[in-house]
């Protein structure tokens, strides 16, 4: 491998990436833009002078630029994926990112609805005419299968099996999986498909293969999707700030985690690459016991506004009969 200077290893490692890796076209454009900066900060060293000093010269400088960990973490992994890649075309010898610490990033909970309030939700799609079928069994097969929303608009009919009741979802770099779909799921897509699908399609003169489509007949865009989803929040009663395609996906997990899932299973089901992606919803489930004691326990934080539980039980009446046979409250 012919090499005249770090850009071209960079321009090397963006095609490796893209065409032998499969990354998906937005983490190419990530890494594109970490890169730059990367080869910014090392002026004219060449590729095979690169050492320790570098990298942490390089993660120190985004530092002082003002860069949140998250984005300098996110930094770090691309330049650690450049230089394992020229580890492997012989270009160094030694990874020089071996040993530099990677900022350390808190890790937010995502966002979910309570069941009660996703049921509210799909009941607020209403279950007469196509709009309303069609939407109801977008997000039934949302909260039912935990797409992304990606996957659920580029969905083409020859993806579902009706029969074994199972989707086949190509989701990031390429990857497909199978997921399955419950009852409720595969019953609202049941209903679209013979009641609402073939009337939407006329005016496209049945050319589209996209499993949902739109009132004129062409497939579902994530931007209508997501307006979609504001508009029934608003008719459900559920501030729409709270309400996105992905919250519906956080659902699915978390409710899937609770009802005694394993974790391998909802690995599978998301397309998470890394187990410890999935591992968020551990959290979320002791974010939720502890949300349920703050508000319903006598002493939890919600009791007196200040965490402080108030005195509000009432002196137990003396018992009738013998000790131990009356009732306590």
């Amino acid at each position: 491998m012919a090499i005249e200077s770090m850009s071209t290893v960079v321009d090397a490692f963006l095609a490796h990436a893209q065409l032998e890796k499969g990354l998906a076209r937005n983490t190419i454009i990530a890494y594109s833009r970490d890169l730059e900066r990367f080869v910014a900060s090392l002026g004219n060293v060449a590729p095979s002078k690169l050492t320790r000093e570098h990298v942490r010269d390089f993660v120190s400088r985004l530092e002082a630029d003002g860069l949140s960990a998250a984005s300098r973490a996110r930094a770090l992994v691309a330049v650690r994926r450049l230089l394992k890649f020229m580890c492997a075309e012989d270009l160094l010898e030694d990874d020089p990112s071996r040993g530099v610490m990677s900022p350390k990033v808190g890790r937010a909970l995502p966002r979910v609805l309570a069941p009660d309030e996703t049921q509210a939700l799909i009941s607020a799609c209403g279950d007469k005419g196509p709009l309303a079928l069609r939407d109801r069994a977008m997000l039934e097969v949302l909260y039912g299968a935990g797409l992304r929303v990606s996957e659920l608009v580029q969905l083409p009919l020859s993806g579902l099996d009706r029969r074994g009741g199972m989707l086949r979802v190509v989701g990031k770099g390429g990857h497909e999986r199978i997921v399955p779909l419950g009852e409720l799921a595969l019953t609202a897509i049941e209903e679209y498909l013979d009641h609402a699908r073939g009337g939407l399609l006329v005016k496209a003169g049945d050319r589209t293969h996209a499993l949902f489509v739109t009132r004129r007949g062409g497939a579902m865009t994530r931007q209508n999707f997501f307006a979609l989803l504001r508009k029934l929040a608003l008719a459900a009663g559920i501030d729409r700030e709270r309400v996105s395609p992905h919250v519906l996906r956080h659902a699915f997990a978390t409710d899937l985690l609770e009802g005694g899932a394993d974790l391998r299973s909802i690995q599978m089901m998301l397309g998470h690459s890394d187990l410890s992606t999935t591992e968020i919803y551990t959290h979320v489930g002791r974010g939720r016991l502890k949300d349920t004691v703050d508000r319903h326990h006598p002493r939890g934080a919600g009791a007196g506004g200040s965490g402080k539980a108030k005195n509000t039980t009432k002196p137990r009446a003396k018992p009738a009969g013998p000790p131990g046979s009356g009732k306590s409250k």
